[in-house]
């Protein structure tokens, strides 16, 4: 083959290095953006956080915006004109941010968050975990050196539910065989420790868990024994809720039977849910909406971002330093300190705008509640603000919107659709929400099947299959029918 050169023409999108930073902040969520701007904070000295009387950068309004841009041109005015045709206005697409810009940081002095600026809950978010709860019981009891070995081994085995996820049988296979163990050594250690806080923990059942809470009751509580007695002898009756039987077997009435019932059900069926290991998610709104004068108003969270401006200090020394390298260090730090704000007035921008359309849309579940939700999807708030699908699908992930029904993820206004019978839509939102409704009002002693909800439903005008509302009331950790039934 010979070799030759060819020239052609042709086209394909690239990212610039602006659009990369702008959709990096427009997915992450309000705390994952505080810890980005306050990195960008002690990296770049041009950055500084605005004080709470002044005009902040990051509003995402038009108006906000034009009076930045007038509050910089005064700023460039009182520190002397800066010679800034040198900064491009792009970076070549063909570039990243990181080839641009080193991220150096700076000293205490550069601008960072301050005490005064902002003041932080400081909260110890360290946990302790089932093991560690029943670890620390275990050092405080007498063990012998065989006996600590086998609790070891027991607690290793316990779940997060606080239930035993091995055999006895199992346990003393895993026990290192020169120990010489025996089968009665574990059971006899397995059952001290089934009397550790919380109780009921190292059951191997459900209904071995709830004898050991009530075993562990005051002496004189009302009905104890008779709940022992009916868990011990008469657990499977309870189960399937067949009172009649219970009611015969037992020889009391039905005041009595539900005494015993609510007895039982005041102890908890997961022991160990009592100690989590879980850290707190603390949720920070990202949009306000509240009713003004008869008419929804939606503005973005202050306290989300701090307010950020551009260090008139900072920026003066650009034309007063002489050192070129020194020149343009300043230059690509005010360079990237504009694309920042920029990116994040975008980000806000964008943010509101998606908001607005989405109240805009489910004004009537803000007037009414879940009953009144709409079916909306992506490509109607894309339509209507003119982006495409996976910016909607950004903004509204990891968002949220405070209202006055509570705090909603922004994705939790997005639903499919069942068809009515005028031919019009009902959102599955609203669906889940006339299914709790029904089944919060039905008898106790005759609860509703998912045929008779469906049936119910499809007389409202809503069409919907029996297996649909079965997927709903899943979703919503409802039990079928003859789990809800009770005494009336």
């Amino acid at each position: 083959m010979k070799q030759a050169l060819q020239l052609r023409l042709g086209q394909h999108l690239t990212m610039t290095p602006q659009l990369q930073q702008a959709i990096k902040l427009l997915q992450l969520s309000t705390l994952e953006l505080q810890q980005e701007i306050q990195e960008v904070l002690d990296s770049n000295l041009m950055l500084e956080v605005a004080d709470e009387g002044e005009e902040f950068q990051n509003t995402g309004t038009h108006e906000a915006s034009e009076s930045q841009a007038e509050h910089h041109e005064d700023a460039q005015e009182q520190t002397g004109s800066l010679e800034m045709e040198s900064i491009p206005e792009d970076l070549p697409v063909d570039s990243a941010w990181d080839d641009i810009y080193d991220n150096i940081q700076m000293s205490p002095s550069s601008g960072s968050y301050n005490d005064d600026d902002r003041e932080f809950e400081i909260s110890d978010t360290s946990s302790e975990s089932l093991q560690d709860h029943l670890t620390w019981q275990m050092q405080l009891t007498p063990f012998s050196e065989t006996d600590m070995v086998i609790a070891e081994a027991i607690i290793d085995a316990i779940n997060d539910d606080g239930f035993l996820s091995m055999d006895v049988e199992e346990i003393l296979k895993e026990l290192p065989e020169e120990m010489e163990i025996e089968l009665d050594e574990v059971n006899a250690v397995l059952h001290r420790i089934q009397y550790f806080d919380p109780p009921g923990v190292g059951a191997r059942d459900v209904r071995e868990s709830l004898l050991l809470q009530l075993k562990q009751l005051a002496v004189d509580s009302p009905l104890k024994d008779a709940a022992i007695d009916l868990i011990e002898n008469h657990f499977d009756l309870l189960a399937n809720r067949d009172f009649p039987q219970l009611l015969r077997k037992l020889k009391i009435d039905e005041d009595a039977l539900k005494a015993i019932i609510a007895t039982i059900q005041s102890l908890n069926p997961r022991p160990g849910s009592q100690i989590t290991s879980s850290k707190p998610e603390y949720i920070v709104p990202d949009v306000i909406v509240r009713k003004v004068k008869g008419k929804w108003k939606v503005e973005l969270n202050p306290d989300a971002a701090p307010r950020l401006r551009i260090n008139p200090h900072y920026a003066s020394l650009i034309k007063q330093v002489n050192n070129s390298s020194d020149t343009n260090y300043l230059k690509n730090h005010l360079q990237e300190a504009r694309w920042f704000i920029k990116s994040l007035a975008s980000r806000n921008e964008t943010l509101l705008k998606v908001a607005s359309c989405i109240v805009e849309r489910q004004r009537a579940f803000l007037e009414y509640g879940e009953e009144a939700m709409k079916a909306l999807v992506l490509h109607d708030i894309a339509e209507a603000v003119e982006m495409h699908e996976s910016t909607i699908s950004r903004v509204t992930t990891k968002k949220y919107m405070h209202t006055p029904r509570g705090i909603y993820e922004l994705k939790y206004f997005f639903s499919s659709h069942v068809s009515t019978s005028d031919g019009g839509e009902c959102s599955a939102t609203a669906i889940r929400a006339l299914i709790k409704k029904l089944v919060s009002a039905e008898s106790p002693d005759k609860p509703l099947s998912d045929s008779k909800l469906a049936s119910i439903l499809s007389e409202q005008g809503i069409n919907v299959a029996r297996r649909t509302v079965a997927k709903y009331r899943e979703a919503m950790s409802i039990p079928p029918s003859n789990e809800r039934k009770r005494l009336a």
